[in-house]
Order: structure tokens, then C-alpha cells, then sequence
């Protein structure tokens, strides 16, 4: 089935259910022209589709944030464009990775004008397809403690997707092994909340300028909030990358920005 806007359209339901089926497009090129806010929001709710010859996983995006450029202080874009964000200068419906502190990857959608720079930060989501890969390719990277932990953080949502440096600039109108599907109708405003983004210091900090973090009510996928000075909280467990470096990973995982 078509869209209007181009874009293929699928029914998703639980046949036992009686909640009426989700559907889910993959989005023409110009959905991602849009003002950041506007893609931001139309991300909730979405499904990233990763295929690799290991199998096939599903990212139900349940928590963004959205940086806009050169006009933004937490944005990689700020000072202007250079060899690690320029990825962010070129088209929409591109992925920008970059790795932060040596040791996470990090996943964005690239929006609005050509050179504008517009981003949004994949934080956490939901395996919906694929769990037993996305959760193997997790637990080399650290421990996995619950389902609900899988993709929980943008450094573990990029890890369960397998994600990497590889597929910074990676096109997702291409539908090769990447391929989003975005609501045919946005969450309703109601399920939305907004606040300020994680880790985020400074002037990029402004909860009245900046409340561009927005996730789904009562996900139990969404990270916990925290600001730049407030470290995570230490659980006792280890993991197989070593206590020094899951020390750091714990003290970062959550300063994601893009």
C-alpha cells in the first residue's frame, strides 16, 4: 500500500489483541526537510530496521533529542563544520554516527536544509524484532540486566543495531539494510514529554531555551535523566570490558550529544 507522500505503508498488530493496527511508512525524502522539532517528534514511535547477514533487527525509537546546528551550544555543529560532523552539513535521511570518548558509538538522523546541520540523538528504544542479536551484540559490549536494558541509552541502542563509524553517512531512504518506518499519524501530543537533554552543561543546558529531549509516557526503555555533573549510579555489577573501562563507560554512557 501507498502513501500520499510516496512513502509504503504497513499495518502492525497483535492478531490476538483488539488494539486497532499501528501503521508505519517508510518516509519520502522530504519528511526529513523538516524543522528538527518537527522530525524529532515524528522519530517517537518509529521502527529502525537493521539487516546484516547476521540477522535482522527492530528499534522501536521510544526517546530523542534534537540539536539544531550552528544556533545550538550542545550541538557537535556549533563551531562550524569539520571532518567529525560533517555528515550533519550534508542531506536529510542520513545517519550521523560518531564515537564518543573512544568508546560509544552514537546514532542521529540528519534533518532540515542541506547545511543547516539539523540532528536528532536516537537515545533509547524498544527490540521489538531480533532480540536474541541485538542482545549478543550487547553482551560483548558490557552486561545486559534486563530485556529492557537492551537498547536503553544511545550508546546501547547503536550497539544492539550494530551500528559503527562504518555507517556514518548511511542513507535511510535507500531501504538496503537500513530502513525506517515512521507513524502515519504522530503520537498523540498527550503521550509526549519534553525536558531538558542529558549530560548537556552550559547554555545548551536552558530548560526554557532548550527542552529537546522528548520522549514517550511510561516507556520503561527511556533513560534517566541527569545533567552534566551527576555521575551514574554504580550497580555492583561488572562487565567484560573491565572495571576501568566500564568506570568510564558508566561516567558517559549518558552525555550523548550531537
Amino acid at each position: 500500500m501507498t502513501g500520499d507522500d510516496g512513502g509504503v505503508l504497513g499495518a502492525e498488530a497483535d492478531p490476538s489483541s483488539n488494539e486497532p493496527a499501528v501503521e508505519r511508512r517508510a518516509p519520502a525524502a522530504a519528511w526529513f526537510l523538516r524543522p528538527v522539532l518537527e522530525v524529532a517528534r515524528g522519530l517517537l514511535d518509529a521502527h529502525l530496521v537493521r539487516t546484516t547477514p547476521e540477522g535482522s533487527v527492530v528499534v522501536r525509537v521510544t526517546e530523542v533529542e534534537a540539536y539544531a546546528g550552528e544556533t545550538d551550544p550542545a550541538s557537535h555543529a556549533f563551531k562550524g563544520p569539520n571532518r567529525r560532523n560533517a555528515t550533519m552539513f550534508g542531506p536529510p535521511g542520513r545517519l550521523y554516527v560518531y564515537r564518543h570518548m573512544g568508546l560509544h558509538h552514537c546514532v542521529n538522523v540528519v534533518c532540515g536544509e542541506p547545511g543547516s546541520a539539523r540532528a536528532v540523538l536516537l537515545r533509547a528504544g524498544e527490540v521489538v524484532e531480533g532480540v536474541d542479536l541485538a542482545t549478543a551484540r550487547r553482551m560483548v559490549r558490557g552486561v545486559v540486566r534486563t530485556p529492557v536494558d537492551v537498547a536503553r541509552g544511545p550508546a546501547r541502542l547503536a550497539d544492539a543495531l550494530g551500528l559503527t563509524l562504518a555507517d556514518d553517512g548511511a542513507s535511510l531512504c535507500a531501504g538496503d539494510s537500513l530502513e525506517l518506518r515512521v507513524l502515519a499519524r504522530p503520537v498523540a501530543p498527550g503521550v509526549v514529554r519534553t525536558g531538558p537533554r542529558v549530560g548537556v552543561g552550559a547554555p545548551g543546558a536552558d530548560p526554557d531555551r532548550f527542552p529537546w529531549r522528548l520522549w514517550l509516557a511510561g516507556e520503561p526503555t527511556v533513560s534517566a535523566f541527569r545533567g552534566p555533573s551527576q555521575p551514574r549510579r554504580r550497580t555492583g555489577q561488572t562487565s567484560a570490558v573491565g572495571l576501568v573501562r566500564g568506570r568510564d563507560a558508566r561516567r558517559s554512557s549518558g552525555e550523548q550529544r550531537s
